[in-house]
């Protein structure tokens, strides 16, 4: 997947990431990855499906960053969903989010999670609905294979 606007570009060739961009951002600014020791991050990347959003061509300036943990069939973990500060209010957070949701690859799920402390409007946009009983937890829950019971 390649994508351009406005003068940046999505791809999810794990071979463009900022690798010490996204640990160190992880580490260092968000709530849910703090102290993540750099191996774990590597070793998370690897098992995803990577989402990278860059000043320009790819491989440039890294600027967003997005990881799906998946089966590529059932099942799928939205996380470490972040623009970094000088970036944001751009409309980047959306077009990743959008980027994410029509990924071939994540098409027909029957399960698709992520957790947030405080995105839960952003993530409603894409129909994920809150989970009862949790604070953080939201899904999209299709049942792709039958009706509801």
């Amino acid at each position: 997947m390649l994508l351009r606007r406005d003068g940046y570009s999505l791809s999810d060739d794990p071979a463009h990431l900022d690798r010490a961009l996204i640990h160190r951002w992880l580490r260092d600014d968000s709530y849910w990855a703090a102290s993540i020791p750099e191996d774990v991050q590597q070793r998370a990347i690897e098992g995803s499906i990577n989402f990278g959003v860059y000043e320009g061509e790819p491989g440039s300036r890294q600027v967003a960053y997005a990881r799906v943990v998946t089966d590529r069939a059932t099942f799928a973990w939205l996380c470490d969903v972040f623009v970094v500060q000088e970036h944001r209010g751009r409309g980047l957070g959306k077009w990743l989010m959008d980027s994410v949701m029509a990924h071939p690859e994540l098409q027909g799920l029957r399960s698709f999670i992520l957790a947030t402390r405080d995105a839960h409007t952003l993530y409603e946009r894409y129909g994920f609905e809150r989970v009862e009983g949790s604070q953080r937890f939201m899904r999209i829950h299709p049942r792709p294979y039958r009706a509801a019971p």
